[in-house]
């Protein structure tokens, strides 16, 4: 005759105090630390971007109107090398009218061109200027060579003619007498020409600019080896 088989313990049913979570809840909480920057950290990583960007708009703004003020007082002496190289107008008076003494003359398309080659000039040279000071550009900056060029070349216009010979050509011709020759006031026939200074500073800073200037970093390149440049993990 066999012994009845013990029957095994039932299975240990944990109590209320030692549930089966107990153990997750005694465990301690890590502290979650925040991924973002400190504002103040922020704020301070932003004023070196904004710094490494360029300049503010105020900032800006001030410098064109320093270049704006430079290019135009550079028209002085573009001024004084219109007087000085344009070709004079000879003129003669009979007494009664005063004529043209060479009537096949070409030097008054001579004063016109003068000028225009003397403004291209200044144009290229304030452009190259302005970009080995500035390089990294900006709006303000081309809108300044442009009004400064124009100021500079009006400024230009208006000295040269005060500078040259007198304007009132019948009281010149009856101060040197008759049969005189002297020279006809220096003017500008082609108004056009005032444009040229502008147009070849704009011209001269945007190739510099396309050429030498700085450029912005290529997202791409800044990708670590083997990352998706889509933001997929690598395989």
């Amino acid at each position: 005759m066999t012994a009845p088989l013990t029957p095994p313990p039932p299975p240990h049913e944990p109590s209320h105090d030692q549930s089966p979570h107990s153990a997750w809840q005694a465990s301690p909480v890590p502290e979650v630390v925040s991924a973002a920057p400190h504002d103040g950290a922020y704020e301070q990583h932003g004023g070196q971007d904004g710094e490494q960007d360029g300049p503010g708009m105020k900032t800006e703004v001030r410098q064109a109107a320093i270049i704006t003020v430079g290019v135009a007082l550079a028209g002085v002496l573009l001024g004084v090398l219109w007087w000085w190289l344009a070709p004079r107008v000879p003129l003669v008076s009979d007494g009664s009218a005063v004529y043209l003494k060479d009537t096949e003359g070409e030097q008054a398309v001579g004063v016109d061109g003068t000028f225009t080659l003397l403004a291209l000039g200044f144009g290229a040279v304030s452009a190259l200027v302005v970009f080995l000071v500035r390089r990294r550009g900006g709006v303000p900056l081309v809108v300044a060579l442009a009004v400064g060029g124009l100021l500079g070349g009006l400024l230009a216009w208006r000295l040269g003619v005060w500078l040259g010979p007198e304007q009132d050509v019948a009281a010149h011709a009856r101060s040197v007498g008759k049969g005189v020759t002297f020279s006809a006031p220096l003017k500008l026939g082609a108004k056009g020409a005032l444009l040229a200074w502008p147009l070849a500073a704009l011209l001269v800073h945007l190739g510099l600019t396309a050429l030498f200037g700085p450029r912005d970093p290529d997202p791409f390149d800044e990708q670590h080896p083997g990352e998706d440049p889509y933001g997929a993990p690598p395989a």
